[in-house]
């Protein structure tokens, strides 16, 4: 497949047109390729990636993004809509993670642009908050399976339940630490960490304690209601003091938002930024974030009052039901091996042969799916279009098909290792140059840059 599939289809842009375009055309040409993109997911074989795929519900939400998508909501004075949708998106983030629940604090959040943006704010937070107290340099203390966007302490998980090592968090904690870390549930295995032991231990030793659930914040609350056997993770334990639930994913959303929720407003006000002697007046924002689109508020809140309670839960019944039916098709061969006890989102390998023999063939079936390593797996992370009428019966039989093509290929090295599971070993120079010319390849779309100076 071509890293530039446009190239010789459509002009290539070097530099900016000296006459602008027919608007016609133009939208012509976003229109073939959106849907010919869109084809690529319709089929409900990715993991990921597409939470909705409803398309009513896109031009829905498009319809309130166009009224406010030329909306700063850093004027207030101008669009107090933003309030009114912020606030209210908030509202209903903290009433589904069960803050009513908690006693002698001030619940509050506030909207990221996603889910690493949730997590810079929280540990900024968690920083600021430490300082206040005098620690010079505080530090917080993850799961070695925690989101990439945390760069702090790591510690172990067991390699059996892929949920972190308690003792090792304990010992990992000191007079410095701010806060730990426990996702719920975490990428890779779509695994969830013993919050409420975690709630426990910063309880014990007088440290925060956020829960990603970026991911499953979304998601995991309706599957508890509709009596999945879904650990608690929220604001019912009194240790847990910040969690991030990315709106963006199962709340059906436009990507670009996401739900940083604090136990107390003090938390979350002490990293507001403002600087009131600047000489272009006294200027603030609750984020590092400045200028925000008001489209984007609009648009997620307008998402979510439209499905409302039982729209969440009628989605998320028939998520769970065929993540629970394709971890029964994976369990049906004894040479693969589901990881941990997984919900909506499953990790699964083999020790038999390397798993990606399988990924290799399921991607000739259209199947995409995101690889781990150490060890090597392939995981699922179901959405709403694996949940169409027979998607569960094409995923069996293909599988099949990938374990014996696996068998038939077991001594040869695959040919998605590379892509999905790493380079094999730790981290070294060449796979890291490795990834900054991929990095560089998509920032900057050679075939578009302008020629250079002797070239």
């Amino acid at each position: 497949m071509s890293d530039y599939p446009y190239a010789e289809r459509y002009t290539v842009t070097r530099g900016l047109p000296s006459e602008g375009r027919d608007r016609a055309a133009i939208l012509a040409e976003l229109g073939e390729m959106a849907k010919e993109e869109d084809a690529k997911w319709e089929t409900g074989r990715c993991s990921g990636t597409m939470y909705c795929g409803d398309h009513d519900h896109y031009a829905f939400m498009n319809e309130a993004f166009g009224l406010f998508g030329h909306a700063n909501i850093l004027q207030r004075d101008m669009f107090p809509s933003a309030t009114k949708f912020e606030g209210e998106i908030i509202a209903m983030t903290l009433d589904m993670l069960h803050a009513d629940a908690i006693v002698g604090g001030a619940p509050a959040g506030m909207i990221t642009s996603g889910g690493t943006n949730s997590i810079l704010h929280a540990m900024l937070a968690y920083r600021e908050h430490a300082r206040s107290k005098g620690i010079e340099a505080p530090n917080v203390v993850k799961p070695e399976t925690g989101h990439p966007a945390f760069e702090l302490r790591k510690v172990p998980v067991d390699p059996v339940t892929m949920r972190v090592d308690l003792d090792a968090m304990a010992d990992a904690v000191d007079a410095s630490t701010a806060a730990v870390i426990g996702s719920a549930p975490n990428y890779g295995y779509g695994t969830i960490d013993p919050i409420a032991e975690l709630s426990d231990l910063a309880l014990e030793r007088g440290v925060g304690l956020h829960v990603d659930g970026c991911l499953g914040g979304f998601i995991l609350p309706w599957g508890e209601e509709l009596g999945y056997d879904i650990p608690v993770f929220d604001f019912r334990l009194p240790g847990v003091t910040s969690i991030s639930a990315d709106t963006h994913k199962y709340a059906y959303g436009f990507k670009g938002t996401s739900v940083l929720a604090f136990r107390d407003q003090a938390l979350r006000d002490g990293q507001y930024f403002f600087l009131t002697d600047w000489t272009g007046g006294k200027y603030c924002s609750p984020g590092i974030d400045g200028s925000r689109s008001g489209g984007l508020l609009a648009a997620t809140w307008a998402g979510m009052v439209a499905l409302g309670r039982e729209g969440y839960l009628g989605y998320a019944r028939q998520i769970f039901e065929t993540a629970f039916a394709m971890q029964d098709a994976v369990r049906v061969h004894p040479e693969l091996r589901v990881i941990g006890s997984p919900t909506f989102c499953f990790s699964f390998t083999s020790d038999d042969f390397d798993i990606y023999h399988v990924n290799d063939f399921m991607r000739t079936k259209g199947w995409r799916f995101n690889g781990q390593q150490y060890p090597n797996a392939i995981h699922m992370a179901v959405t709403r279009p694996q949940t169409r009428p027979g998607l569960v019966d094409e995923f069996a039989a293909d599988l099949g098909d990938a374990v014996a093509y696996a068998h038939e290929h077991r001594d040869e090295t695959p040919k998605s290792g590379a892509i999905y599971g790493g380079i094999p070993g730790g981290p070294t120079p060449e796979t890291d140059e490795f990834i900054r010319a991929v990095m560089t390849e998509m920032m900057d779309n050679q075939q578009a840059l302008p020629a250079l100076a002797g070239d």
